[in-house]
């Protein structure tokens, strides 16, 4: 699905981790993504990691930045239904990931209000909307689903 995403926006990855496969467990998947994501953040060394949503990968790039003392950012941050099985694994990902971001991009107001009820530091909130919605409204005004493939 990425690779239809980025070449949509004539965007490349600069790296493949190369860690789906079929039928794999959350364990396994996470297993995977913790080495992978280990390596990168040793090469690169970035200043800052940015995460986004509340996939099992969004969870361990924020967990591995923390274990190199890298500062994240929560890109839709703030989301809730406050039953970690609901949906299952989002919303304990979404909580995780929360505690190990020093900076939350809410897509809301609500999502917001969640970060400041939870204790977060509303100084390291802020409110950005949503970046699936703002792409497809880009992709919306460009003309560009038109001239998709199905």
């Amino acid at each position: 699905m990425l690779d239809q995403v980025i070449s949509l926006f004539n965007l490349s990855a600069d790296y493949d981790l190369g860690i789906m496969q079929p039928k794999q467990s959350l364990s396994l998947l996470t297993s995977r993504l913790v080495a992978a994501l280990d390596e990168v953040m040793l090469k690169e060394k970035p200043h800052l990691v940015l995460v986004q949503g509340d996939t099992t990968s969004t969870f361990v790039g924020g967990l591995v930045a923390f274990y190199h003392q890298i500062p994240v950012g929560h890109i839709e941050a703030g989301l809730r239904t406050y039953d970690k099985y609901q949906p299952f694994p989002e919303e304990i990902n979404r909580r995780l990931t929360t505690a190990l971001s020093d900076l939350h991009f809410a897509p809301t107001e609500t999502a917001a209000a969640a970060l400041k009820r939870e204790g977060i530091n509303p100084e390291t909130i802020f409110i950005t909307g949503n970046p699936v919605i703002d792409a497809l409204l880009y992709i919306k005004t460009a003309g560009w689903l038109s001239r998709m493939k199905p």
